[in-house]
């Protein structure tokens, strides 16, 4: 067992319907992370000969996730975010509870409560309960329930820690066009949908040679 399996292996033992209880752990993994960042590096490194978690990667034209580890069961993963320019996001909700330390960079964080409570909402109308900045070295934990959005600024980098799938899809609004839809996750994806978003062994080397230049790893 090397040290990400480690910290991953007491992250197993949290209640993850208990924001409370995710928070207070995940900071403790996050901040270890962060202030031991050969752990991350030693992942980066061996990820290719680990095609498990490189399957897992995934690139967007304004977001790269990397997978830097994995349990099915329970169902716990550590990934590391680069978002890139122009990124946001409509408000939306998650399937899983998770936690998040900013690396690099900031984003700007809006807050909308729980909407799936009515779901008859316009979501133009979807009122912002908070506001706040993500800057360096700020950690975070969010409950599934949870509607919310980011702007990030461009080349913010950040390490996640989410929890088991609590159910089998997220709320997504769109407050422009006032649109509201369920979505699924990756095992209901078709085949194609799945390989378009997979990140190439060429882009992780270009992501991890990001990280070098900014010394993050």
């Amino acid at each position: 067992m090397d040290e990400m399996d480690r910290i991953a292996e007491n992250l197993c033992w949290i209640d993850w319907n208990d924001i409370d209880d995710v928070e207070l752990n995940c900071r403790e993994a996050l901040n270890e992370l962060a202030a031991e960042p050969r752990i991350v590096r030693t992942r980066l490194d061996d990820l290719p000969n680990r095609p498990d978690l490189l399957a897992m990667c995934e690139h967007y034209d304004i977001l790269d996730k990397i997978v830097l580890h994995s349990e099915d069961d329970p169902g716990v993963r550590i990934r590391l975010h680069v978002f890139l320019p122009g990124y946001f996001d409509r408000p939306h909700n998650h399937r899983w509870s998770y936690a998040s330390r900013i690396l690099r960079g900031q984003y700007r964080h809006f807050l909308f409560g729980n909407a799936e409570l009515d779901e008859q909402i316009d979501p133009a109308k979807l009122p912002v309960l908070q506001a706040r900045e993500e800057p360096v070295g700020i950690s975070y934990a969010l409950h599934h329930s949870m509607v919310h959005a980011v702007v990030a600024e461009p080349y913010t980098a950040s390490l996640v820690i989410r929890g088991p799938a609590i159910k089998d899809r997220f709320l997504v609004m769109d407050r422009k066009t006032r649109e509201a839809w369920w979505q699924y996750g990756a095992k209901q994806e078709s085949a194609d949908e799945v390989d378009q978003k997979r990140m190439s062994p060429e882009r992780l080397q270009e992501v991890i040679g990001q990280l070098e230049e900014w010394k993050l790893f």
